[in-house]
């Protein structure tokens, strides 16, 4: 089949890479100069990598869940058919807390037990947390969350694009798409589209940006080996360790459009808590920060929307590498 596809995010590299692999003749639209990172790049880039299907539970609807751990059983055999260096890591991830904030943590805990079925947090002992990362603060409550996993986004969004090139996808860039109908990308003709702009698919849909911020600190010596998520009061703090002494720690998410360069307020708050987690990261430079838009929907939740010669899907939110190779399979499989 001869496929058009709208946007080439995370979504749009992973169904362009597969359907290539699988002998379709593949054409993305994207306004970005080249598949590289660049200016404004695709949100994608501007992720931590959690794959959090049990802690993503947290106010999220049980789909998160079941999507996620179906997603969590694709990402390892997809990047071994990529053959090409992509960091993943699937030790488990680990849910702290200040004893100050208990109350708000049982309260996590039981929303998520609640919603879960799969996998429940185990508490962990004091003594176990430190065995498990002895660069932890001391009396901080902990939980270990079994089986979630992180992935490097921009070696992976890299990746994508390098294996889509293999296979033979045309990535036509610099090119907006403004008309996406059944079979057709600005009137030009093809067996099936998909439409995956993120916010750049209104108004189609009504989704909309939201504004997440993030930090890349490099921190020598700092051994961190699980992802780390603080029960914050304002925030959903995280702490993922990258190669090479990085360690990426967000994210603010501010109900906004605005691109502009990381506040003040979210550098305070932010690292202000991903210090009283790791002390250590008292002499971390911060060697990169950036601002992105989230696709949501006014529910929060994915949506695939099929019909002849056209499939829509949007509204990954905040969990885009967690969601989509699952709504990728899915797509494929219903295409017609």
């Amino acid at each position: 089949m001869d496929i058009g596809i709208a946007g080439a995010g995370l979504l749009g590299r992973l169904l362009a890479w597969r359907l290539a692999r699988a002998r379709h003749r593949v054409t993305v639209f994207d306004p970005a100069a080249g598949p590289e990172r660049g200016l404004q790049p695709a949100a994608g880039f501007s992720a931590a990598g959690m794959l959090s299907p049990t802690a993503e539970l947290d106010g999220a609807s049980p789909l998160i869940g079941t999507l996620g751990w179906q997603s969590l059983q694709l990402w390892p055999r997809w990047l071994a058919e990529l053959q090409r260096p992509v960091h993943y890591a699937q030790r488990g991830s680990l849910v702290l807390a200040h004893a100050g904030d208990r109350p708000s943590a049982m309260r996590w805990l039981a929303r998520v037990q609640a919603q879960s079925p799969r996998e429940a947090p185990r508490p962990l002992q004091a003594s176990e947390l430190l065995a498990l990362e002895p660069a932890v603060a001391s009396g901080l409550l902990g939980w270990h969350l079994a089986g979630e996993a992180a992935i490097h986004p921009v070696q992976a969004m890299d990746a994508l694009a390098s294996a889509g090139d293999e296979a033979g996808v045309r990535w036509q860039c610099q090119h907006t798409v403004q008309q996406v109908t059944p079979g057709q990308l600005d009137g030009q003709r093809f067996d099936h589209v998909f439409d995956v702009r993120g916010v750049g698919a209104r108004p189609a849909l009504p989704v909309r940006g939201v504004r997440g911020e993030i930090f890349w600190l490099h921190a020598p010596g700092v051994a961190l080996v699980h992802p780390l998520r603080l029960l914050h009061p304002r925030h959903r703090v995280y702490l993922v360790p990258r190669p090479r002494d990085i360690v990426v720690v967000g994210a603010s998410e501010i109900e906004s459009e605005d691109r502009s360069p990381v506040s003040l307020r979210s550098t305070l708050e932010l690292l202000s808590a991903a210090h009283s987690v790791l002390p250590a990261l008292a002499e971390a430079r911060i060697v990169h920060s950036e601002t992105n838009l989230r696709p949501a929907l006014p529910d929060h939740l994915p949506r695939v929307h099929k019909e002849p010669g056209l499939t829509r899907i949007n509204g990954l939110y905040r969990h885009g590498w967690l969601l989509a190779p699952a709504l990728v399979q899915q797509a494929i499989g219903e295409m017609t």
